[in-house]
């Protein structure tokens, strides 16, 4: 499950309370039926990976790996042999075998952060928080690193909390998805439910790069600006707001009765594609961000003819 959110959301919060290093002053946490709420740090068993790895760098790279199982009450402390046997399953996992002997200064910033997840699965643990594990990696590093994960949890099949602000990161990693908005839950769902039904218009306005604007229901018309466009559904009347997110606005074929003319105001190439700025021809609307094949021509000042493929309307006030 990825917990995302912006700053301040508590998404932090939220794994601290279930590692045990903060108290809720309400509420209970459970690890299936049990009630861990008042149980120590050390008996949740809980596998902690920061941002920025927090290895030990005075150790080799096995060692950092065996350090939990090796500062257990000798009762409950694995062998010597039973602890090099699962340190050397764990560099096979994450794909540092050869490497144990290493410091962590001589790995790379991604190999660190494989060291930092091998010695969370050290101790078996119950569930695996990760704290923007990839936050301090560049681009492609974290494209690896995803893919990577994802794998990693295929084969374990550890319960994983994942906090990221990176939304793409979010949805393409987790089973679910939890969106935290000022210490609060919006939204729990698959990344297809979060993308496609946002339960509220944080969530709406939250996810997918959407530009938010101010419209009126009247009956089953939305009102924006001059245009007038049926609603598919009922939506209470008032004040609303229409979230549009770069894939909800398309070239329309012709002069279909839902389609309306937009000013080009900017082009760019992104990928297969281009990325059009386009205004409504309303000046208190801002402009919107749409996607178009990269084979039609568009230029600045070129009008275009336009529909909406989905109306996500939220009332308001």
């Amino acid at each position: 499950m990825a917990l995302l959110g912006p700053s301040g959301s508590g998404k932090t919060t939220l794994l601290r309370l279930v590692a045990g290093l903060e108290e809720p002053t309400q509420g209970r946490i459970l690890f299936g039926t049990e009630d861990a709420t008042r149980m120590a740090v050390r008996e949740r068993r809980v596998g902690f990976v920061f941002q920025h790895y927090a290895l030990f760098r005075h150790l080799s790279v096995a060692e950092n790996i065996a350090y939990g199982l090796r500062v257990r009450p000798r009762r409950d402390r694995p062998s010597d042999a039973e602890i090099n046997r699962r340190v050397s399953e764990l560099l096979e996992l994450v794909r540092l075998s050869g490497l144990g002997q290493r410091r962590p200064s001589q790995l790379s910033g991604g190999q660190r952060q494989r060291v930092a997840l091998a010695r969370a699965l050290a101790v078996d643990p119950r569930v695996l928080l990760l704290d923007e594990p990839f936050g301090a990696l560049d681009a492609q590093v974290r494209r690896d690193l995803r893919r990577w994960l994802r794998e990693v949890h295929d084969r374990t099949g550890h319960t994983t909390l994942f906090v990221t602000h990176d939304q793409q990161e979010a949805l393409e990693l987790a089973d679910r998805v939890a969106v935290l908005h000022r210490g609060r839950l919006e939204q729990v769902g698959t990344p297809d439910e979060i993308l496609d039904r946002p339960a509220s218009a944080f969530v709406a306005g939250f996810i997918g790069e959407a530009v938010r604007l101010p419209a009126t229901v009247v009956g089953r018309t939305l009102e924006l600006g001059r245009l007038r466009l049926p609603l598919a559904e009922p939506v209470p009347p008032g004040p609303a707001a229409l979230f549009v997110r770069p894939y909800d606005l398309v070239p329309a074929d012709g002069p279909e009765n839902d389609s309306f003319p937009v000013e080009v105001a900017a082009v760019r190439r992104s990928g297969s594609a281009r990325r059009v700025e386009v205004t409504l021809g309303a000046d208190d609307l801002p402009m919107i961000e749409m996607e178009v094949p990269h084979t039609i021509a568009l230029r600045k000042g070129d009008v275009l003819r336009v529909r909406f493929t989905t109306l996500r309307v939220f009332t308001v006030g």
